[in-house]
């Protein structure tokens, strides 16, 4: 008999994509993604755009009144949108 190295398929998934280095950019895009959700309903309506560089997370609101408030909360939504991705993907976000 012989032992079999049992692997599960995401654990495969994300090896071939971190060798192939699309793990980063498909972790970025689900980050993007869950700011509706983590950010809820409200702020999200006033959400024009989102995108990330250089770990920053730039969210374009269309209040200033609003950008201004999250603004003194960022690091709080570093870490809750962080912890929905599971990995460390940005270190701050602008809002703009």
């Amino acid at each position: 008999m012989f032992k079999r190295d049992v692997q599960s398929i995401r654990d495969l998934v994300m090896r071939n994509l971190r060798l192939q280095g699309l793990e980063t950019p498909l972790l970025q895009k689900r980050l993007v993604e869950s700011w509706p959700a983590v950010a809820g309903p409200a702020i999200a309506r006033y959400t024009l755009n989102a995108y990330i560089m250089n770990q920053t997370l730039y969210v374009r609101l269309s209040s200033p009144a609003l950008r201004a408030d999250l603004s003194m909360r960022r690091s709080y939504f570093v870490q809750l949108l962080n912890s929905r991705v599971g990995s460390q993907v940005i270190v701050d976000i602008r809002f703009c």
